[in-house]
């Protein structure tokens, strides 16, 4: 039978989701979590792959055991597994359904705070002055293209660098904390924080919406700006056609 588990995590203590081999990784500790309690091997297949230090307000996996999982189950993982990680749901889903190739979308949210915070941990202090009406402005042209090689970690093993965007917005959370959202139909490495670093640059004043553009368009992640730090972004929401769940 085929499980879709839904989860979250503090990504600070791990080496991204995906199992390194030099790093702890919140993938290795499910598997170990999922075949102690089952009695069987289990391996997780991640909807995405989050880097190192990045969070998850919502991630979700696919899993196949002989065993019944149920509420009991989640019960138990929550006890077993550790504080940074805990489980919500656990759901029986088609046998062909698969966390990561039938997504439909994905969406992310990263966090600037403009002043000094406690909870610096989740968010990324940028103290200059931004023009968030401009980096809303460019944000809104993100939708308008496909290919974002620009945006892209170099030297990766994907086919393509197309992504249809389907949402990207900053909105104030609080006096100090602005809140940037974006959902597309999937994501290339590092492609968020890559956004968010070169918006910043139209924030402050260094690029202009034009300029923007032209860095999606050189198609040069050379080109773009800074890749932000990744303990301010979170993986919050993925989408799944509803016959995947009619049993």
């Amino acid at each position: 039978m085929r499980y879709f588990i839904y989860l979250s995590y503090d990504g600070a203590r791990y080496h991204g989701w995906q199992i390194q081999p030099n790093g702890i990784s919140v993938q290795e500790v499910l598997n170990k979590a999922l075949s102690t309690l089952l009695h069987e091997s289990i391996e997780v297949t991640g909807a995405g792959r989050t880097d190192a230090g990045v969070n998850a307000s919502l991630m979700v996996a696919h899993f196949d055991t002989e065993h019944e999982a149920d509420e009991q189950l989640v019960y138990r993982l929550n006890k077993f597994l550790p504080q940074d990680v805990a489980i919500q749901k656990i759901v029986p889903v088609k046998p062909d359904a698969h966390a990561r190739f039938s997504a439909t979308s994905r969406t992310y949210h990263y966090y600037i705070i403009t002043e000094k915070s406690p909870f610096k941990h989740y968010a990324y202090r940028f103290p200059q002055l931004l023009d968030f009406e401009k980096m809303n402005e460019a944000a809104q042209a993100l939708s308008e293209y496909t290919d974002f090689t620009s945006f892209s970690k170099l030297h990766t093993d994907v086919k393509t660098n197309n992504c249809r965007i389907m949402h990207a917005e900053w909105t104030q959370v609080s006096s100090i904390e602005w809140q940037f959202t974006i959902t597309a139909d999937r994501f290339l490495r590092n492609m968020v924080r890559a956004i968010v670093g070169t918006l910043l640059d139209v924030g402050r004043g260094v690029l202009t919406i034009e300029q923007f553009r032209e860095i999606i368009e050189k198609k040069d992640r050379c080109s773009a700006g800074m890749s932000v730090p990744g303990n301010a972004l979170f993986l919050a929401d993925i989408t799944y056609p509803d016959n995947l769940f009619d049993l």
